[in-house]
């Protein structure tokens, strides 16, 4: 394969990696939005849809193992194709814990929702948009961008921290809450381990362009350091 050839390779690659992004960043919003309005056929889609979500993964493994194979990458393109396989691997599980909310929807039956939601949703534009800049970095080998994105996972914990503490409340002045609030803490949750799994693309960007692995901190890491 000449080098005009490997390099089209890579770009299908990045192409198929961004598709994969966008069907978790499309689960996620919309896993909520099922919640939000409870709707199960719309979380019973949800659930379905997951199963592309693992076969794009899986397909895009295989192209990655043919390349490393055949190719014998060395240097930028072996971090690349590595750091690849890991990236992929995140964007499965954010589109696990998608299907994970949407099958908290399914599980609640016909309680209502113990609030309305409000912050849930937010957690959810909020991580979905990292998703999306963060593939972007990505794609371009942003250092910048993969270096200040994770920082607005502050954002995420804020929201998180928000919602954890209106539930403790329901959960005070009513021990028969604690089901109800369960679930929605359980959705929260999910959310705020997607824009974990963010940062951690972020740390593979980084590397495939300086070589250098290193974690990237944010204040709530300095917060339990304390």
């Amino acid at each position: 394969m000449s080098r005009k050839t490997f390099e089209t390779e890579i770009q299908q690659v990045k192409d198929e990696v961004l598709l994969l992004g966008s069907m978790v960043e499309h689960a996620i919003i919309d896993s909520v939005e099922s919640l939000k309005k409870r709707d199960i056929k719309a979380s019973e889609s949800i659930i379905a849809k997951d199963k592309e979500v693992n076969k794009k993964r899986f397909d895009i493994e295989n192209q990655l193992m043919i390349l490393i194979a055949t190719q014998q990458p060395m240097a930028h393109d072996l971090r690349f194709l590595a750091s690849t396989m890991e990236i992929i691997s995140e964007l499965e599980r954010m589109g696990d814990y998608a299907k994970g909310i949407a099958n908290i929807n399914i599980r609640m039956g016909e309680e209502a929702l113990l609030k309305p939601l409000i912050d849930i949703p937010r957690m959810a534009q909020k991580g979905a948009d990292m998703l999306h800049r963060a593939l972007t970095a990505f794609v371009n080998e942003d250092i910048e961008s993969a270096k200040s994105i994770p920082l607005e996972d502050d954002e995420v914990d804020a929201l998180y921290n928000q919602i954890y503490r209106e539930l403790m409340v329901f959960i005070i002045e009513d021990p028969k809450n604690i089901e109800r609030a369960n679930w929605l803490l359980w959705v929260s949750h999910n959310l705020e381990r997607v824009a974990d799994r963010v940062t951690n693309i972020c740390e593979r960007t980084i590397f495939i362009a300086t070589g250098e692995m290193s974690e990237i901190k944010n204040s709530d890491d300095e917060f339990w350091k304390k």
